[in-house]
């Protein structure tokens, strides 16, 4: 594998190859997190190998070297070998970064790039605090890439999924998250952030949350959204209606006066479920509030609410 994540990060792997990396990702938390500290040594010498005069070859057996004996006291005897793929390209980042340190790289690369954290949720939900104290929910089945201490000019992690942050302010030092191809940087404030099926939504509680996509760019205060589709070039900002985006972390289905269709949306992601809406019935307001209950309880209440039939075939729910 370590072979093809050379060829991958040279942009040399074949789409065949590219999609095999992309599983392999997906995988396990343990691969993700194998990829980044692997990206990262890359990154640290990538834009120095250009000026690399050293004798490359024999900076490549001690990298090789330092490598494995660094993986073998952690546990791990894995090795990095790209086994001749772009040896050379790779060579001299090694060379650059065995150089630039002194003979010493891995104290040079832990101490500008601290290790990479990769935390999965899973089939529950999960909270976790960052080194600044900063506290992320996930959903379920999301993943947050973050450092195990914030160094430089920002605070940078990443995210797949969906999940609420509640950020520790700091003026000297911006929060940004990168999720897709969406960048959202803020100061000290609460927000949630999701990113499902090409289309990633920001909803903003508390401050100030900028939202980018390459050179477009918007600014939301509390109670406005962001959403950013693949293939348009800008956000579009709007108002937010509800508080259902909510519901993973407080448990609860809060309606006023809201749509039977987007209830039913959350409803599908909470329960994983298929609930389909008769046209004439999407929209219906419903206001009520659901405490932690079941879904057929919910399902319930609205057919009473509405005098409406609720037919359920296996994972199929028809309301009309």
């Amino acid at each position: 594998m370590d072979d093809l994540l050379v060829k991958y990060l040279l942009e040399e792997a074949t789409e065949a190859e590219r999609q095999e990396v992309q599983t392999w990702l997906q995988a396990s938390g343990e691969h993700r997190q194998r990829f980044e500290h692997f990206r990262a040594i890359w990154e640290a010498g990538s834009g120095l190998a250009v000026n690399s005069r050293v004798d490359e070859n024999a900076a490549w057996e001690r990298f090789l070297q330092r490598t494995q004996n660094t993986e073998q006291q952690q546990g791990n005897s894995r090795t990095i070998s790209p086994g001749g793929l772009s040896r050379r390209a790779w060579m001299r980042t090694a060379a650059a970064i065995l150089l630039l340190a002194g003979g010493s790289w891995l104290a040079y690369f832990f101490v500008s790039h601290p290790a990479q954290l990769y935390v999965q949720s899973g089939d529950q939900t999960r909270t976790c605090t960052l080194p600044d104290g900063t506290t992320v929910t996930l959903n379920r089945h999301a993943a947050l890439s973050y450092p195990r201490r914030f160094t430089g000019n920002i605070r940078g992690v990443r995210l797949e999924g969906e999940a609420f942050f509640e950020v520790t302010p700091d003026k000297s030092k911006p929060f940004i998250i990168q999720v897709a191809d969406v960048s959202v940087k803020v100061v000290g404030t609460s927000f949630n952030i999701r990113s499902a099926a090409g289309t990633t939504e920001v909803i903003v509680e508390t401050g100030t949350v900028a939202v980018s996509k390459k050179e477009h760019g918007v600014v939301l205060h509390p109670n406005e959204k962001a959403i950013v589709r693949k293939g348009q070039p800008a956000p579009l900002k709007q108002d937010n209606t509800d508080a259902l985006y909510n519901y993973y972390r407080t448990k609860e289905f809060v309606c006023n006066g809201t749509p039977l269709w987007r209830l039913t949306d959350v409803l599908n992601e909470a329960y994983d479920v298929d609930i389909i809406v008769a046209d004439r019935l999407k929209s219906l307001p419903l206001t009520a509030t659901f405490r932690d209950e079941p879904l057929e309880h919910i399902l319930t209440v609205i057919g009473e609410t509405f005098n409406i039939q609720v037919e359920r075939h296996g994972q199929q729910i028809i309301l009309k």
